[in-house]
């Protein structure tokens, strides 16, 4: 099954780390960040992931947009996201309603925390030492259970 994960991936690396992680256990996964405006064919993957650190409560406004305009209609799609923060709220909320429009099938969703020092940089960030080796087995656990 050939598999593409769009990202957007800034700051500290979280969501990068998370997906090097991944990718070190199936070398056959494509890699696209959204900032490098490649020129990729998206139809040509059974299924594509959306990820992205969070900011203000939602995924990167470049991956939002980027899924606006370039995801194919009916794949399936899954989700995966770092965050500082300890409690996960409706984070997806916008980048769900692109994903809909497109008829695609959400098939899975992974989030762990990661290193944030947007919020609380004067006490040095929130999160420390994440996503740690636990994060990353159970997102590599995550994607080989889709």
């Amino acid at each position: 099954m050939k598999t593409a994960i769009l990202y957007y991936s800034r700051h500290h690396g979280n969501t990068k780390k998370v997906l090097d992680a991944i990718k070190a256990v199936d070398d056959s996964i494509v890699l696209i960040d959204v900032c490098d405006k490649q020129e990729i064919d998206l139809g040509e993957f059974d299924r594509i992931g959306l990820a992205s650190g969070m900011y203000f409560f939602k995924v990167a406004k470049q991956l939002t947009e980027y899924a606006e305009s370039n995801l194919p209609q009916g794949k399936e799609v899954f989700f995966i996201t770092t965050h500082g923060d300890a409690f996960v709220g409706g984070f997806l909320t916008t980048i769900k309603k692109v994903v809909k429009s497109k008829h695609c099938r959400i098939i899975g969703k992974f989030h762990c925390r990661g290193y944030d020092t947007y919020v609380f940089r004067s006490l040095g960030g929130v999160a420390k030492g994440h996503p740690n080796q636990k994060d990353l087995d159970k997102a590599i656990a995550f994607y080989k259970s889709l």
